[in-house]
């Protein structure tokens, strides 16, 4: 059952990705303003789907801890989830991800269009200077930044380095940090086709005030989102297991 229902959110995923990139090509040349509202529109229609052909929904604890103005928001990365699931709870966000991405077909050029922060992984630190730069601009324009700063999806249960980046931004912007636990890979695994049924908690904890020095915020920041994603995550255990 659970394989049919991904495989039913899958068809469902496609034909309505498929008919809003033909329908949002003029948005192509037009201003990137006009991207942001038809990026929510496809978010919602996707999350949709997955409630209605999977069951999988969320729920957002400590939104009042995001400020008013622009913020580096670095989010635990489980799945490909909160990818969808983010930017309909920060407005329009910059994205800080690798530079391949925006080129898939349709999807890459859309990505694009929304103004992220493309990196190429490859050119060092010459690649850090580039999110440097353009995180600056997201932030002058009154956007927030979202970093995954384990730089890939970690299933749970699992503990990856957390790269420097984010501690670079952190020093270069003088902007408050905001961390974001999850448990999204209980229910979609990494590469998983199959997605299971249940409520992804996504948890804003109270930011971290500019000022620390590299290895106390670095410390701080991984300490806040693996305590409170390990907490989620036994909580979301109790959710899974029920039949």
């Amino acid at each position: 059952m659970i394989v049919v229902a991904s495989l039913l959110y899958a068809l469902a995923f496609q034909l309505w990705t498929l008919a809003l990139a033909l329908l949002y090509l003029p948005a192509l040349v037009l201003p990137r303003r006009v991207m942001p509202p038809l990026a929510r529109f496809w978010l919602r229609g996707v999350m949709a789907i997955m409630r209605m052909t999977v069951g999988l929904s969320y729920e957002v604890r400590g939104a009042e801890n995001l400020p008013a103005g622009p913020a580096l928001v670095a989010a635990k990365h489980q799945s490909a989830f909160e990818t969808f699931a983010l930017p309909l709870v920060i407005p329009d966000p910059a994205f800080v991800l690798k530079r391949e991405l925006q080129w898939i077909p349709f999807f890459g050029w859309y990505l694009a269009k929304t103004g992220v922060i493309a990196i190429d992984r490859g050119a060092g630190a010459a690649a850090l200077k580039a999110m440097l730069r353009g995180a600056g601009q997201a932030a002058a324009a009154g956007r927030s930044i979202i970093v995954f700063p384990e730089g890939t999806r970690t299933p749970p249960g699992e503990r990856r380095p957390y790269h420097t980046g984010i501690a670079m931004l952190y020093g270069g912007l003088d902007l408050p940090v905001v961390p974001i636990a999850l448990n999204s890979g209980l229910y979609w695994g990494r590469r998983s086709f199959v997605k299971r049924a249940g409520r992804v908690i996504i948890e804003i904890l109270p930011p971290i005030a500019p000022g620390l020095n590299r290895k106390r915020f670095m410390a701080e920041l991984e300490t806040q989102i693996e305590a409170a994603t390990d907490r989620l995550v036994a909580e979301g255990k109790k959710d899974v297991s029920r039949p």
